[in-house]
């Protein structure tokens, strides 16, 4: 069993809030922490068992009346508990009373966004990051910001990394070790996440449409989001696209990431781009094996890209500031990859590389990136398949792709 990053927060969290809830995707991990994190005196619920959801639709008063300190598992299939949740809170509130967990986000859904505020923590929980699996405890995006880069003793390169970035994180994957099993379960995934939770999250028609917009979305992972054009591929309207892909969101299968300019104002005007939340499930959805990837490299590029972005979002979960993972494009073709910005306006500029060698084109969007920014500008990091860490003036290193997690 791998540690979890989060498992600490959730402790102090636990001590002094009355409600927590870990939310994620299915099978990152959340019963496994919450029944690992909940003490003797916790009732254990599951709303994956019907007879449970049937009272708790039928009677969420009631239910929760009957609860002096509980998990609930799986919590927005029945969303209505929430409230009642907030009326036991307000009349008892012990910290640590109940410890929720949810496949949706629940800030997202009718009727929740300010049913627990004040009462609530919530607590992300992704898929398992390089740094569990590999016993690190750094955290790229503190140490970047500090001014450094952590250190790789021994740099995950070549076909090892590529396996890495196809299993991606979830838990069942990596406890397989046929590569066909993988991608087996990872499309059985998928396939139950389109037939059945994005009924939780409601009012979805066209079901039919889902899984072939997914496809889709895969396809063009990294592009800027044109709706229209999203939806005329796969025969959606531009608003029903965009629901869609909000739906996608909501059950974190991926994540709409924006522009980044200097001027906040700006950044709604222009067009966020996708990235997929987990590498593994994105290789599958686009049928990219080792062996494809040896046959042609150019494909494992927005893979990558997605596996550094995943690693990324995972660090800003347990990070001691609060980041926003942007990116950069301008006019001119300028673009960086991935621009984290945390809450004092600074940036960090990250360009992923899927090759062993680094170039002087490479350093293009960083470069503007730092004029533009100015004094904003922290460091701007060019992510490769290599092993050593070198730096290329102006404030721009090269580093290995391992540094995320410093092995």
């Amino acid at each position: 069993m791998y540690p979890r990053h989060v498992e600490q927060r959730l402790a102090e969290a636990l001590a002094d809030t009355p409600a927590v809830l870990i939310a994620g995707p299915r099978q990152a991990g959340k019963t496994t922490l919450a029944r690992r994190r909940a003490d003797d005196g916790m009732r254990y619920l599951t709303l994956d068992d019907e007879l449970t959801l049937l009272s708790a639709q039928g009677d969420p008063a009631g239910m929760i009346r009957s609860l002096d300190r509980a998990v609930i598992d799986e919590i927005q299939r029945a969303p209505q508990l929430l409230l009642a949740i907030k009326k036991s809170i307000d009349e008892d509130r012990r910290p640590g009373r109940f410890l929720l967990t949810g496949s949706a986000n629940l800030m997202t859904l009718p009727a929740v966004a300010d049913s627990l505020a004040g009462r609530m923590e919530t607590l992300k929980l992704l898929p398992l990051s390089q740094s569990e699996l590999h016993g690190s405890t750094a955290n790229w995006l503190d140490a970047v910001f500090d001014g450094g880069i952590p250190r790789v003793s021994k740099a995950l390169v070549g076909p090892a990394l590529v396996d890495a970035v196809l299993k991606g994180g979830y838990p069942e994957v990596l406890a397989r070790a046929d590569p066909r099993r993988q991608r087996v379960w990872a499309r059985q995934y998928l396939d139950a996440i389109v037939q059945r939770d994005v009924r939780d999250v409601g009012g979805i028609e066209k079901l039919d449409l889902l899984p072939r917009f997914l496809r889709y979305l895969a396809e063009v992972v990294g592009q800027p989001c044109n709706y229209t054009q999203l939806g005329g591929q796969t025969g959606l309207d531009g608003k029903t696209a965009a629901k869609y892909l909000g739906v996608f969101e909501q059950l974190y299968l991926l994540q709409r990431v924006e522009v980044w300019a200097k001027n906040r104002l700006k950044r709604v005007s222009k067009m966020p781009k996708v990235q997929f939340i987990d590498s593994g499930l994105l290789a599958t959805l686009v049928d990219l094996s080792r062996a494809e990837v040896e046959r042609d490299r150019r494909r494992f590029g927005g893979v990558l890209e997605a596996f550094v972005f995943s690693e990324l979002l995972k660090h800003s979960t347990t990070s001691d500031d609060d980041h926003r993972l942007l990116y950069y494009r301008d006019p001119d073709g300028f673009e960086v990859d991935v621009v984290i910005e945390n809450a004092a306006g600074y940036v960090v500029g990250v360009e992923v590389k899927a090759s062993a060698t680094v170039t002087a084109q490479d350093l293009r969007g960083l470069r503007k990136l730092s004029a533009v920014a100015g004094d904003r500008f922290k460091m701007g990091v060019i992510l490769y398949d290599g092993t050593e860490t070198l730096p290329l003036g102006h404030g721009i290193w090269a580093a290995p792709i391992s540094t995320l997690w410093g092995i």
